[in-house]
């Protein structure tokens, strides 16, 4: 009998190429299914909740994987944990509910964006932040105001990229906002699901309008034109990193999400 467990895992995105299981490059579920095969040599593949992009970190993937036996939490974590590099950890576990699982059963998540603004890059977050050099301070104001223009049920085909293979290209962004670091700024995007690349081509534009390179009404006229072409660049995946999840409120796997269960 197979004992179900759903697992909270952090890692710095740096050293993988996406969370999902490649033939020959490092991923965040390879890793963690190694490290699991190491004291339960028939247990399946671990299941994520998000397929984050090489170079994207994470604070909270959530993991449903099964044992072949009980554990008790912690010793599983401190388990997991001793047959993990450094930059991956499990930060937490808890007993799974028959037929909970991760992807299906998620409602909601929180990707935040960090920017570095100083004069120069900090090299100590340099791995975790965008730095943008620019001459001018970003207009903060602009962006925010921007950024209201998006939120809400849309087609965001202008924020998908070429690669995605969703089957439709609606969201829900239940909300964006900007906040103040030492030395940046976090954008921080929380919605049902995200396109692939959608939070990065977001930010991209973003901070073209605090450069002052497009308006911050022009969003509406890109949301409307359903055309990639439109939207500014694709920020690098180090700034981004999947900060929370948000799982239907049945199944007790943390707190319920505060915008309901379905977009």
């Amino acid at each position: 009998m197979a004992h179900p467990y759903f697992l909270t895992v952090a890692y710095a995105g740096g050293g993988f190429h996406g969370w999902q299981i490649q033939t020959s490059l490092r991923s965040g579920q390879g890793d963690l299914w190694k490290a699991l095969r190491a004291f339960d040599p028939e247990a399946p593949m671990p299941q994520g909740t998000g397929r984050t992009d090489a170079g994207v970190h994470a604070r909270a993937q959530g993991v449903l994987i099964h044992t072949a036996r009980a554990w008790d939490p912690y010793r599983l974590l401190a388990a997991l944990n001793a047959h993990l590099p450094k930059d991956i950890r499990v930060m937490g576990a808890q007993p799974a509910p028959e037929g909970f699982f991760p992807r299906q059963h998620a409602v909601a998540k929180r990707y935040v964006y960090r920017l570095g603004l100083g004069p120069s890059e900090d090299p100590l977050m340099a791995a975790f932040r965008w730095h943008v050099h620019q001459a001018a301070p970003l207009d903060l104001a602009a962006m925010a105001q921007a950024a209201r223009q998006v939120l809400g049920t849309h087609d965001f085909s202008s924020f998908r990229c070429a690669e995605c293979v969703a089957k439709t290209p609606v969201r829900t962004i239940h909300a964006l906002r900007l906040e103040p670091t030492e030395g940046g700024v976090d954008l921080i995007f929380e919605g049902g699901s995200f396109l692939m690349h959608q939070v990065r081509i977001m930010t991209g534009t973003l901070v073209e309008v605090g450069k002052g390179k497009r308006s911050p009404a022009s969003l509406g006229a890109v949301i409307a034109a359903r055309d990639r072409a439109q939207a500014g660049l694709t920020a690098p995946p180090d700034g981004l990193c999947l900060e929370k999840v948000w799982y239907e409120a049945r199944w007790a796997i943390g707190e319920p999400s505060p915008w309901g269960e379905r977009e």
